[in-house]
């Protein structure tokens, strides 16, 4: 994959909730050539992940389906999740959970696949404390650890009501630029 192709997965239940209004930002400002796709996880929901089922895993169809075809697409995921509870809303980490399924699919080869692509976070929550956010960033590292991803890191904006986050500046200036090369850690060290 030459081109790099962004693909955010939106964890709200809410439409345009405050990490939408943040990534949307973000994705307004992508790298020149970046492609980019959205997908709204309250418009394909999953079911809970069932891990006897994924003992005898095949590639799933419907939702999960479209889902894991669009996490393939991507040299850049981006996790656009609001802060529940300091960490991923529930629907993104039924989410994750199904990745667990998609790692033992005879010849998907899912691991080996994802390794090298960038895993990002996007998130509002209901302070201006972002070390509130340290349990959601510190999943999503791990699980780019995990698979040989880099790691982008976390935007976090504050904004408890709906459109708040629009009022933290700092954040929506710093989503002009969160997307590109030199925001990874990994790529700027080269």
């Amino acid at each position: 994959m030459s081109e790099r192709h962004f693909v955010f997965i939106e964890g709200s239940s809410r439409p345009n909730g405050n990490s939408a209004i943040l990534a949307r930002r973000a994705e307004q400002h992508l790298p020149d050539g970046a492609s980019s796709e959205w997908l709204r996880l309250a418009d394909l929901p999953l079911p809970d992940f069932d891990a006897d089922a994924a003992s005898a895993p095949i590639f799933p169809d419907g939702n999960e389906g479209a889902l894991l075809a669009a996490t393939l697409r991507a040299t850049d995921l981006v996790i656009v999740s609001p802060l529940y509870w300091y960490s991923v809303s529930a629907p993104v980490k039924r989410y994750l959970d199904h990745w667990d399924g998609w790692l033992h699919i005879p010849g998907l080869r899912f691991r080996r696949t994802m390794a090298g692509r960038t895993l990002w976070a996007i998130s509002a929550g209901y302070t201006d404390d972002a070390g509130k956010a340290d349990g959601l960033a510190t999943s999503l590292r791990l699980t780019a650890e995990y698979l040989g991803m880099a790691w982008g890191g976390l935007l976090y904006g504050n904004g408890d009501q709906p459109g708040d986050v629009r009022q933290d500046h700092t954040a929506m200036r710093r989503a002009e630029d969160f997307l590109s090369p030199a925001a990874v850690p990994a790529l700027r060290a080269g």
